[in-house]
């Protein structure tokens, strides 16, 4: 059911990212600060929905299918944002271009197993991996405003290079798997 509360923070994760990025349209500490927090909340409700739904046996098909949309619309959307209001520069786009790729090529190698009826876990590694961007992502997020608490550029950069190191291994065992089904027919 739409309404249910783990289905209302899944969307209310999509209904964050247009904020998220009308924020880093704004100059200024405090744009991206308000940013920040906006993306950590809705990062939480990543959590949570997950948890409630589990716990509360309300795990249902529409959350089964917003929850890892709602993931990589965030992720894609803050990394095109931060690349095009240059807060990610350089070389360090690569790594950005990385993990979307990954993500678009993950997810339409889930659905073409899940046409086969063939589930793929999600690896320890693949959690790691999420934790790691999630988190570099919302250093970048900063960036610059945290600059006399921190190095948060460079501390972000470093991340998302490291994220793009385990993008390419989870990814390369999703598509492991993935070929041993294709090849078998």
């Amino acid at each position: 059911m739409i309404t249910s509360l783990p289905n209302l923070l899944t969307l209310s994760r999509i209904a964050a990212i247009p904020v998220i990025i009308a924020l880093l349209f704004l100059d200024g500490h405090t744009a991206r600060w308000i940013a920040l927090a906006v993306y950590i909340t809705a990062g939480v409700t990543d959590f949570f929905d997950g948890y409630i739904a589990r716990s509360q046996q309300a795990v249902s098909a529409l959350g089964r299918f917003l929850d890892p949309i709602a993931d990589k619309l965030m992720v894609i959307s803050v990394l095109f944002m931060l690349v095009a209001k240059s807060g990610i520069t350089g070389w360090v786009i690569l790594p950005a271009l990385v993990i979307v790729c990954r993500e678009v090529l993950v997810s339409g190698l889930r659905e073409y197993l899940a046409e086969l009826r063939v589930s793929v876990p999600v690896s320890q590694l693949a959690k790691w991996k999420t934790a790691i961007q999630m988190t570099a992502i919302g250093i970048l997020i900063v960036g610059e405003a945290a600059a006399w608490l921190l190095p948060a550029q460079l501390i972000g950069e470093i991340g998302l290079w490291v994220a793009a190191a385990l993008t390419l291994l989870t990814g390369y065992d999703y598509m492991r798997v993935g070929l041993r089904h294709m090849t078998q027919g």
